[in-house]
C-alpha cells in the first residue's frame, strides 16, 4: 500500500445530513451505506463518511462508504481503518488486528475511494471507526470523528396469554431504528409465516383461535438471523371433557386400572373423581391398583376452569370376581309344619352371576336360585346348602336345617314282657310314636270305656283287657292299635308249679331206672344202643268233646310205657326176656280255659302205663295185657 503525505492545515469542516438507505443484492446480505459530513481542509485534504451512525443487525454484514481527497502532486504511501483513535497515540492499523482481519474486507482504492466491509458483526464490534492515510510529503491524515456502529438484535414483543376469540398484536423490536425498507419474516414454532411477510414489524392476529398458540419469533428477509421465539398462549375452556379406561378390556379381580380424564382447555382444569356422587379421587389420572368388586360402579370426571363446571359422561367399571358371601334364607313362617309350601333362596355375590345347586346332605336336589317344596312331609327335613360356581371359582354356602314338624304317626303299644300276668302283678306298657316336637302327652284306653283309664308315655295295667294309648303334641294326635293283656289266678299258679315239679320227678325215677337195666344187660346187648322216646304234650285250651263232659279244670298227665323188641325193624319177633326193650314215654298235660271251679273240683292225676313187648304177650297164654295205672292227685 503506498503512503501518502498530509499536510495538516486549518480545515473548514461542512456538516451534511445523514440520509440511510438499505441496498439489497445476492451476495451480500444487508449493506448500509453512510453519507456524513466531510472532513476538508484548505489545503484540499479530506475524508468524508456516507453517515456517522449505522445500526446494524447482529450477525449481518455493514458496509461503511468513505472517500478521501489530498493535493495534487501527493502520492499515497498507506491507507487503512482503525477504531477509537486516541489523540497523541498512533493509531493501530485493523486489518493487522486478528478480531478483524478475516472479516475486514478494504473496498475502495488509492484513489479517492476507502470503502470497507465489516462482515459478521457482533455487540462487540460497537465502536467509533475512522479512516487514515499518508501521503509521500509526510502528510498524514485521519477522518476524524468516523462512524460510530451500533449492532443490534431482534426481540418479539407479545402479551403472555391471550383469550380465544380476542385479537393479539405482536411486535419485531430493534434497540436501535434499522434501515427503512426492510421485510420482516415471521415464524410459528420455527415454520415460517409465509402468509404473514410484511414490512411493518408487527404481526396482527385477529381472532385468536386455540390453534395460534405457540413459539414466534421474527427475522429480516435475507439474512439468517432469527429473534428468541416467544411464546404465545391462547386460554379457552374444554370444549369436550372424557374418561378413558386402560386396559380396556374384561376386569378382574385384583388387576390395575387406570382412569384418564381428557379435558383440552388453557390453562388445564382442576380434575376431581367421581363414583356415583360420592368424590374418589383428584387429577388428571385415577389409579386403582389390586381392583376389587366394591370398585365396581359408575365413574365420570369434572373439569372446573374458571369456575365453570364441565363433566364428562359416566363409564362403568365392571368387575368380575368370583363367587362370595354365599348364604341360603328360608321364606315362610319361623315354624314350618307337615303339608306347608317352604321356599329356599340362595344369595350369592358374583360377577358374572352364577349357576346355582341345591344339595340335601351329600345329594343334589335342584338347581337354579330358588328351591321350591309343596305340601312339605317330614322325611323333607334335614340340612340344605346351595354352591354357586362361574368362571371365576365356586363357593358353597352355610348348611340350613328343614325342621319340619308334623303331629305324632306310627303310634303303637310295647308290652314289657309277657301279656299274661298273674292276679295281683302287673305289666307295664309303652307308648311310642314319631312327632316333631315328640309327643309329651299319652293317654290310656280300654276297649270300650270311654274315659282315660292312665297318662304318661307308659301305662302298668293290672286287669285283663285291650288297651291302646293317644299321643299328641301340638299339631294333632294319633292313637295307637290295641293290645291284649291276661290275668290269670293264683290258683293256675300253683297248679302249673304242681305240673312242673311232678314231670321233673317222673323223668328223673325213668332216668335212674334206664341206667339201673342198663347195668344188668349182657355184653353184647349192652354194647347196643338203647332207644328212648319221651313224648310230652301240653295242652293248654279246651278239652276235646270225649273229655269235656267232666265239665271240670282237670290237669293230669299221661306217662305211657311201651316195650318192644329191638328187632322188630326186621319183622322177626323174640322170646328172650334179654331182647331190648324200647320204653315210650307220653306225657299229656291238659288245662281247661275256664279257672273259675271251686277248688275240690281241681284234679290232677297221672296215668302210667306199662306195655310188654309183642313177643312177651303173644308167649303168655293170658294175652293179659300188663298195665299199672298210678294216679296222684295234687291240691
Amino acid at each position: 500500500m503506498d503512503f501518502m503525505r498530509f499536510i495538516f492545515t486549518e480545515a473548514k469542516i461542512r456538516h451534511f445530513t445523514l440520509v440511510m438507505s438499505v441496498r439489497m443484492a445476492p451476495p451480500l446480505p444487508l449493506i448500509f451505506l453512510l453519507m456524513i459530513h466531510n472532513v476538508f481542509s484548505e489545503n484540499g485534504l479530506g475524508v468524508s463518511y456516507s453517515h456517522s451512525h449505522i445500526c446494524a443487525l447482529k450477525n449481518s454484514s455493514v458496509i461503511m462508504n468513505c472517500n478521501y481527497t489530498y493535493p495534487t502532486g501527493h502520492q499515497i504511501m498507506k491507507l487503512f481503518w482503525t477504531k477509537n483513535p486516541v489523540q497523541g497515540v498512533e493509531p493501530p492499523d485493523l486489518s493487522e488486528d486478528p478480531e478483524y482481519s478475516q472479516r475486514l474486507q478494504y473496498l475502495g482504492d488509492k484513489q479517492h475511494n476507502c470503502t470497507i466491509r465489516l462482515s459478521h458483526v457482533t455487540h462487540k464490534d460497537e465502536h467509533e471507526y475512522c479512516f487514515r492515510f499518508i501521503t509521500d510529503k509526510t502528510v498524514k491524515w485521519l477522518g476524524h470523528p468516523g462512524v460510530t456502529l451500533t449492532v443490534t438484535d431482534l426481540q418479539v414483543e407479545s402479551p403472555e396469554r391471550v383469550t380465544e376469540g380476542d385479537s393479539v398484536r405482536l411486535t419485531c423490536k430493534s434497540s436501535c431504528a434499522l434501515t427503512d425498507g426492510a421485510t420482516f419474516i415471521w415464524y410459528r414454532n420455527s415454520q415460517p409465516l409465509t402468509e404473514r411477510r410484511d414490512r411493518n414489524n408487527q404481526l396482527l392476529l385477529q381472532s385468536v383461535r386455540r390453534e395460534d398458540a405457540g413459539r414466534y419469533s421474527c427475522a429480516l428477509h435475507g439474512h439468517t438471523y432469527i429473534s428468541p421465539a416467544v411464546y404465545l398462549s391462547v386460554t379457552y375452556p374444554p370444549k369436550k371433557t372424557s374418561v378413558i379406561v386402560n386396559p380396556s378390556g374384561e376386569i378382574v379381580e385384583g388387576d390395575s386400572v387406570t382412569l384418564n380424564c381428557s379435558s383440552d382447555s388453557n390453562p388445564p382444569a382442576e380434575i376431581s373423581w367421581f363414583k356415583g356422587g360420592t368424590t374418589v379421587g383428584s387429577g388428571r389420572i385415577y389409579s386403582i391398583s389390586n381392583i376389587s368388586s366394591d370398585h365396581s360402579g359408575e365413574y365420570k370426571c369434572k373439569s372446573r376452569y374458571e369456575d365453570i363446571d364441565k363433566y364428562s359422561d359416566a363409564v362403568t367399571l365392571n368387575v368380575m370376581y368370583p363367587p362370595k358371601s354365599v348364604s341360603v334364607s328360608i321364606n315362610g313362617s319361623a315354624e314350618i309344619v307337615e303339608g306347608d309350601s317352604v321356599t329356599l333362596s340362595c344369595s350369592s355375590d358374583s360377577n358374572p352371576p352364577a349357576e346355582i345347586s341345591w344339595f340335601k346332605g351329600g345329594t343334589t336336589v335342584g338347581s337354579g336360585r330358588i328351591y321350591s317344596i309343596s305340601n312339605i312331609s317330614s322325611d323333607r327335613s334335614g340340612e340344605y346348602k346351595c354352591k354357586s360356581i362361574n368362571e371365576h371359582g365356586q363357593k358353597y354356602s352355610a348348611a340350613v336345617t328343614l325342621n319340619v314338624m308334623y303331629p305324632p304317626k306310627s303310634v303303637s303299644v310295647s308290652i314289657n314282657g309277657s301279656g299274661e300276668i298273674v292276679e295281683g302283678d302287673s305289666v307295664t306298657l309303652i307308648c311310642s310314636s314319631d312327632s316333631n316336637p315328640p309327643a309329651l302327652n299319652f293317654s290310656w284306653f280300654k276297649e270300650n270305656q270311654s274315659s282315660a283309664v292312665g297318662s304318661g308315655q307308659s301305662f302298668s295295667a293290672l286287669q285283663s283287657g285291650r288297651f291302646y294309648c293317644e299321643a299328641h303334641n301340638q299339631h294333632g294326635s294319633q292313637r295307637s292299635d290295641a293290645v291284649t293283656v291276661t290275668v290269670h289266678g293264683r290258683k293256675f299258679l300253683y297248679a302249673v308249679a304242681g305240673v312242673t315239679g311232678g314231670l321233673g320227678g317222673l323223668i328223673f325215677i325213668f332216668i335212674i331206672v334206664l341206667l339201673m337195666r342198663k347195668k344188668q344187660r349182657p355184653n353184647h346187648i349192652a354194647q347196643k344202643q338203647d332207644d328212648l322216646y319221651v313224648n310230652v304234650s301240653a295242652h293248654d285250651g279246651s278239652l276235646s268233646e270225649s273229655d269235656a263232659v267232666n265239665k271240670n279244670d282237670a290237669l293230669y298227665s299221661l306217662i305211657t310205657l311201651n316195650n318192644f323188641s329191638h328187632n322188630q325193624t326186621e319183622g322177626k319177633a323174640s322170646d328172650s326176656e334179654e331182647t331190648e326193650e324200647i320204653q315210650y314215654v307220653t306225657v299229656l298235660h291238659h288245662r281247661n280255659k275256664e279257672m273259675n271251679q271251686p277248688e275240690e273240683t281241681e284234679s290232677q292225676y297221672d296215668n302210667i302205663r306199662k306195655y310188654q313187648t309183642d313177643a312177651t304177650r303173644r308167649s303168655s297164654d293170658q294175652m293179659v295185657e300188663d298195665q299199672s295205672v298210678i294216679y296222684s292227685t295234687v291240691k
